[in-house]
């Protein structure tokens, strides 16, 4: 029997070393609205896409990142055209290590984090 969920991806961790400056990295990107949720049992900051079957897609919680560029890349969504986006990841203490990579369903691009975490920032069509 074939295992079809309707979500693949749970949710996704990032581990960060200081979560008010990973927060406003990761606004001024992506322009979610992220705020620290303090009722678990650890502090996170979660971006909550509307369509997701759990509620949460990303979830950044104090930790030791991966070294940099080294861990898992997860990819976002991010408001804005791709160059625009490119700008801000720059502007908010981030890196752009990739032009941007054209695939059927749209375009992204391969950045890093302030904390050297590997990231992907997509444009759809």
């Amino acid at each position: 029997m074939s295992f079809q969920p309707k979500d693949f991806l749970v949710w996704g961790e990032l581990p960060v070393s200081d979560m008010d400056k990973a927060v406003a990295f990761y606004a001024a990107v992506t322009g979610a609205d992220l705020s620290i949720d303090t009722s678990g049992p650890n502090p996170m900051a979660v971006f909550r896409p509307e369509n997701s079957s759990t509620g949460v897609g990303l979830h950044l919680y104090p930790g030791k990142p991966a070294k940099t560029g080294q861990g898992s890349t997860l990819h976002l969504s991010a408001q804005g055209q791709l160059e625009d986006v490119m700008t801000r990841v720059t502007a908010a203490g981030g890196q752009v290590v990739s032009e941007p990579i054209r695939v059927p369903p749209g375009r992204f691009f391969y950045a890093l984090d302030p904390d050297g975490n590997s990231v992907g920032f997509f444009e759809g069509p």
